[in-house]
């Protein structure tokens, strides 16, 4: 292993534990950073770039938002980190006041790079075109610009450089995210090397740590037992703030729920844990009931692009507005959301506007999918304060 540095703190941030459930690994908290205290389990709408699709700051607090991400790779291509920091980091550039994260890039350079898709690393074997031209430990991720294609490289060091000029409150290490079609061998030799990378990054960021952010460290390992249980070590063995869980996580959701249920007993127990790209209802739930605090994913808004209204209670979590069935159905999406948005427009008139193409329909989508899930947050953080039932919540929540 490379040397890393043997401690940190993180004078503005802090991570407190409230409550426990009594039947699994759930776990109230709260989170404290620079930009104000947000309460776990929670949900992290992503604003790939510098933006939450559709909907501006205000919006996105009128809905319930209490954090953002943004993507490290594609601020580095545009409109790239020295702007940002130059307009006053992050927060200043999109007007957002509230808690941040930017992940490493790894992610992107896999899924981008090499046209796999997210959908690849989750197992749904998907392609497309590619940029990454070849990765290498020490230089990194070398790959063409999606945007003009120039040649481009993001390691340990410019992914730390890039987070810090970004200016989020949380930063991740710099690691390789390795799809389900990755034998045992790419993979563990993938892990590893994501592990050097972390202590890399852990001493690129102490360089400049300044206590305005705060970096978590990334547990690899594929649909490996052994391997990931490796990785949770790993990361509880460095001074990294909270952990991220990443990489494959299985094909189905057997394997999936199969893997979370490796980790509780092996990440650090005192460190926020954060699930990577995940964001379905059912799949938030199960996160949760495994000790994961928060989580992150397009779905909220990418469900609204397709004209799927996120819904208490609906078969498997929400409803299609463009069926036929809504041509002349009065009802609003959902009055007891206390939001404009799901309450003034019928299901009528939005399906009308999806046929039509207009944009407001997308508007309207994003913002009620966003209190949706804020809400469904906000259930859990109560049926957790108040010693509920989880699985009570999860079936009121989810129709069979």
């Amino acid at each position: 292993m490379a040397a890393f540095p043997q401690s940190l703190t993180y004078p503005n941030f802090g991570f407190d534990i409230l409550a426990r459930d009594q039947n699994s690994f759930a776990r109230l908290g709260k989170i404290s950073t620079p930009h104000g205290t947000i309460e776990t389990p929670n949900f992290i709408f992503v604003g790939t770039k510098a933006t939450v699709k559709n909907l501006h700051p205000a919006q996105m607090r009128e809905a319930g938002a209490d954090m953002i991400l943004s993507n490290t790779y594609h601020l580095y291509i545009q409109p790239g980190p020295d702007l940002v920091q130059k307009m006053g980091g992050l927060h200043k550039f999109m007007g957002w006041d509230g808690p941040m994260l930017t992940d490493s890039g790894g992610f992107q350079i896999f899924s981008l790079g090499t046209g796999s898709g997210a959908d690849e690393i989750k197992g749904k074997g998907k392609s497309g075109n590619k940029s990454l031209i070849r990765i290498d430990e020490q230089d990194g991720a070398i790959f063409k610009s999606y945007k003009d294609g120039s040649i481009c490289r993001l390691n340990p060091e410019i992914s730390m450089d890039v987070q810090r000029k970004l200016g989020a409150d949380f930063v991740v290490q710099m690691d390789e995210c390795t799809p389900q079609s990755a034998d045992r061998d790419y993979t563990e030799k993938s892990m590893q090397m994501s592990h050097r990378w972390g202590d890399r990054s852990l001493t690129a960021f102490e360089q400049t740590h300044d206590g305005t952010q705060a970096v978590y460290g990334v547990v690899q390992g594929g649909v490996y037992r052994d391997l990931r249980e490796e990785s949770a070590d790993y990361t509880a063995s460095r001074p990294f703030f909270g952990t991220a869980v990443g990489g494959c996580l299985g094909g189905t959701k057997v394997h999936f729920y199969e893997i979370l249920s490796w980790l509780p007993k092996r990440l650090h127990p005192e460190r926020p844990v954060h699930l990577l790209g995940i964001g379905k209802i059912e799949d938030i739930f199960e996160g949760v009931k495994s000790g994961m605090d928060t989580f992150d994913c397009v779905t909220p808004t990418r469900e609204a692009r397709h004209g799927r209204a996120l819904m208490k209670g609906a078969r498997g979590g929400f409803i299609n507005l463009l069926n036929s069935r809504f041509k002349d159905d009065p009802n609003p999406l959902d009055e007891t959301l206390g939001l404009a948005s799901s309450a003034l427009y019928s299901r009528a008139y939005i399906h009308h506007l999806l046929k039509a193409g207009e944009m407001l329909v997308f508007q309207i989508l994003s913002q009620h999918n966003v209190a949706v899930i804020s809400r469904l947050m906000r259930e859990i953080r109560a049926t957790l304060k108040n010693g509920g039932d989880l699985n009570q919540l999860q079936k009121e929540w989810l129709s069979e």
